[in-house]
């Protein structure tokens, strides 16, 4: 069943509607111009053109999705009403939710090719990382398409000014399809991010070589997309009008956060990423910053 166009929830004022709509504009800038930038690094900087940094830019290519996606909703919330009509709500549901997948289960990506440069020493060629980033984004891509085939659906945010899965129903067909598509997109994600990261934590712990942050990652799938994971399982067990609206949207907001902290931690950090755009459009880190 397709969307349908209807009025803002009540009790939403004009101060609601435009700092929504602020926060997702901030928060779309910030996506866009970050991982734009990681994306340009790629193409610009001979180093970065390996097997395990082409995660990385599949990573921040799902994140300028998820930013794009933040940017339509942040128009649609400072003209306080959705402008695109039925398919347009469809389409952005689906490409939001498509790009939030393969977000999560690109960094499980980057995960486990880090256990192995780290704990077995074993590059990742071409031969496994183009079919790992396509596997990534047509599974991805699946699941996000069946709301399109009638297992879950797509409708407006509780502001009416964005789409996303609705989970407003809270009847068979979104409870199986939310818990089906959770344990493959979120759970296993989960499970395989702080596995490896927990796994290189004993390992180069015991070699005395722990330089890397092995905890920051799983804490950014569990802050950044856990949120919204409670609220559409809360969804699928109780009424999830017993919520306000202006609470619902929390976790959308706060999921829109991840693309600006994913392409800190997983590029804009790197030495790499210095060294070479340093010569280009940034100033050169001093010395003593590359040693911290």
């Amino acid at each position: 069943m397709m969307a349908a166009s209807r009025d803002l929830p009540t009790g939403l004022g004009e101060l609601e509607l435009l700092t929504v709509g602020t926060v997702l504009l901030v928060e779309a800038i910030s996506g866009l111009s970050l991982n734009g930038l990681t994306i340009f690094s790629f193409c610009k900087i001979p180093e970065l053109r390996t097997p395990s940094h082409l995660l990385v830019l599949s990573l921040a290519v799902a994140d300028s999705g998820i930013s794009l996606n933040a940017l339509i909703a942040a128009i649609s919330s400072l003209l306080r009403h959705w402008p695109y009509g039925l398919e347009g709500c469809q389409a952005h549901g689906f490409q939001g939710f498509a790009t939030a997948l393969t977000s999560i289960s690109g960094s499980a990506a980057i995960a486990w090719e880090r256990y192995h440069h780290y704990c077995t020493r074993s590059q990742l060629g071409w031969d496994t990382a183009i079919p790992l980033v396509i596997f990534v984004w047509l599974s991805s891509a699946f699941w996000a398409a069946l709301p399109l085939l009638g297992w879950g659906h797509y409708n407006y945010e509780p502001l009416g000014t964005c789409c996303t899965l609705d989970y407003s129903r809270g009847d068979r067909n979104f409870t199986s399809f939310l818990f089906t598509m959770a344990f493959f997109n979120f759970l296993v994600p989960l499970f395989i991010t702080l596995t490896s990261y927990q796994l290189m934590k004993q390992k180069l712990a015991r070699s005395g070589q722990l330089q890397v942050n092995t905890t920051l990652p799983t804490r950014i799938l569990l802050l950044g997309w856990g949120p919204y994971a409670m609220l559409y399982f809360y969804a699928a067990i109780l009424d999830v009008n017993s919520i306000s609206p202006k609470l619902q949207m929390v976790p959308a907001l706060i999921a829109k956060m991840v693309p600006t902290i994913n392409a800190i931690t997983y590029a804009l950090r790197s030495e790499l990423f210095y060294g070479g755009m340093g010569r280009r459009v940034l100033p050169q880190r001093s010395k003593q910053d590359l040693a911290q």
